[in-house]
């Protein structure tokens, strides 16, 4: 008897353990494809300069623009994939990244560049980005296992920020600058299968911890109330502020930022692929790390990490080892910070409306993210050097190390919801 009920338990595992795996390529996945193709668009920044003559500040505003509709469609992806289902919101969004991509090329004013890379493209990324993604991986993976999930969903990313950058560098060699974005924008519908591997929504879980509590399960609106009205989750959004301005001004401008140092164009694609690379590895040790350690504490350490590497970096001699070490050192720190704060929304209000919690979070990380695509190229075009940029970036990091000290971690009672008159 004894024998039969093991042998049933680990034939029940088997499947369970598959589809664990089977979700996390399909999120991981996807986010390689989505956020691989977007992250490699700085190296065509030069290229749209050229060939439209609108000036860096120009096309740094839809770059900036796109940074900035890539967060504000995430709480709204999230919301409809927490209700309605994850795989449609996929599904739209990697065709849009796709069509947007592909007309990129044939946009000769700034309005059409915004268009095709800051809404098409970017809000395309946004309904196929983190928020839904790390929102579908938490609904489907059990709790012990999320901190290390995220991880490796966010690798996804780093991953495809570390393949797609030599995959452009190569493509514009062969077919030219503009039928190498067209190709991403083919590649990028490779991510379409996921639609299908995280399809289904968080209605059970809602329904799960409203019995759990006695109450009625919280609206969107009552959700976003509650969480807004949480100290500890608006210092969390302030400090991923300060990572998005980090993370954009890198991905528009580091190829610029080597090009003024006088180093080959060359050179900016491997750097963008060494944040790639070790920004998996740092992902990764994150994803293992929340789980052992307050995910507070990791954040401070990860801000303060970034701000000392500028500054090191800003006296450094500025070669190409120099370059790919800096590279390095910004890659595990890149996006290292999705899984820890991914963690920290998850464990003060639950899986319920995670998508739209955290795309609300996101939203704010891409205000930074705005501000940082956009004065990279408006402070380069005034003063002709970057130096004011990583000035700022320095200050912001230190402010983000502090901000996250006084998080509170521990899991927020449930708040009585309205009750219909």
């Amino acid at each position: 008897m004894n024998e039969s009920l093991t042998a049933s338990a680990a034939q029940a595992t088997k499947p369970a353990y598959r589809t664990l795996w089977l979700v996390l390529l399909g999120a991981a996945g996807a986010f390689a494809l989505t956020m691989g193709v977007r992250q490699t668009m700085g190296l065509f920044l030069s290229a749209l300069n050229t060939s439209t003559a609108l000036g860096v500040g120009s096309i740094s505003l839809a770059f900036a623009f796109g940074q900035l509709w890539w967060g504000l469609t995430q709480p709204f992806a999230g919301a409809v994939a927490d209700r309605i289902g994850t795989g449609r919101v996929i599904f739209i969004g990697v065709v849009l990244v796709a069509i947007g991509t592909v007309i990129t090329p044939l946009m000769t004013s700034t309005a059409g560049l915004i268009l095709a890379i800051g809404v098409l493209a970017a809000g395309g990324a946004g309904m196929a980005g983190p928020s839904v993604l790390m929102g579908a991986t938490t609904r489907l993976v059990p709790p012990e296992k999320r901190g290390l999930a995220t991880g490796i969903v966010n690798a996804g990313g780093s991953f495809g920020q570390f393949a797609m950058a030599p995959i452009a560098i190569g493509l514009t060699a062969a077919v030219g600058w503009a039928g190498a974005m067209q190709w991403l924008g083919v590649l990028v519908l490779l991510a379409l299968p996921a639609a299908f591997l995280l399809k289904g929504n968080s209605k059970a879980l809602a329904a799960q911890a409203a019995a759990a509590s006695g109450q009625k399960a919280l609206t969107a609106r009552e959700a976003v109330s509650q969480a807004l009205a949480t100290p500890s989750y608006r210092y969390l959004a302030l400090g991923f502020l300060v990572c998005g301005f980090h993370v954009a001004f890198l991905a528009t401008h580091l190829p610029s930022v080597i090009a003024a140092c006088g180093l080959p164009a060359e050179v900016g694609g491997w750097s963008l692929g060494m944040i790639g690379l070790f920004n998996i590895v740092g992902s990764l040790a994150m994803g293992w790390a929340v789980g052992r350690w307050r995910m507070k504490s990791l954040l401070s350490l990860l801000y303060a990490t970034r701000g000392l590497a500028v500054l090191i970096f800003l006296f450094a001699p500025k070669t190409t080892g120099v370059m790919l070490v800096f590279a390095a050192v910004m890659g595990v720190t890149f996006l290292s910070t999705v899984p820890p704060t991914a963690g920290l929304v998850a464990k003060m209000f639950g899986p319920a409306n995670m998508a739209m919690l955290f795309g609300i979070v996101m939203l704010a990380h891409q205000v930074g993210g705005f501000l940082g695509a956009f004065l990279g190229g408006y402070i380069f075009q005034a003063t002709g050097s970057y130096d004011w940029v990583w000035y700022i970036d320095i200050m912001l990091a230190v402010g983000a190390a502090l901000v996250n000290l006084p998080i509170r971690e521990a899991l927020l009672p449930a708040r009585t919801a309205k009750v219909a008159a």
